[in-house]
């Protein structure tokens, strides 16, 4: 499957932003869907991640309340909705999928980058202060 991320973008601090990842050339229904980002000078970090059918969802603790997970199997596309943004959120965004059930796995598991195979390209997100 190939997946492109889209949506990305300059906004000032508590403002909003939906991230978009549009995946092609395989059956989208069939994969978990994950969010990470990385920040310059970090390493990659889970964001969030949803089983199949959307029914399962995981979040890191820092996004819990503000960013939301959310899948539309016949668009073929998994979206990242974030409010409340802060600079702390400043990051390249990347959506990622497994054909594994990974969301049902340890919270270790879900939230580790080698879980999933395959990934997009990284759109950018700045939040301004």
């Amino acid at each position: 499957v190939q997946l492109q991320a889209f949506g990305g973008g300059l906004v000032q601090a508590g403002g909003s932003l939906r991230l978009s990842c549009a995946a092609s050339g395989g059956s989208f229904s069939s994969y978990a869907m994950a969010w990470f980002r990385q920040a310059p000078g970090r390493e990659r970090e889970f964001v969030a991640a949803i089983n199949w059918s959307g029914g399962s969802i995981y979040n890191r603790d820092s996004v819990k309340g503000r960013f939301t997970i959310s899948r539309d199997n016949a668009k073929n596309t998994v979206y990242l909705q974030m409010n409340s943004l802060t600079s702390e959120d400043t990051a390249v965004y990347y959506c990622a999928a497994t054909l594994h059930d990974v969301v049902r796995a340890p919270r270790t598991v879900v939230a580790a980058a080698g879980s999933y195979d395959y990934w997009g390209q990284g759109t950018q997100v700045t939040v301004s202060s």
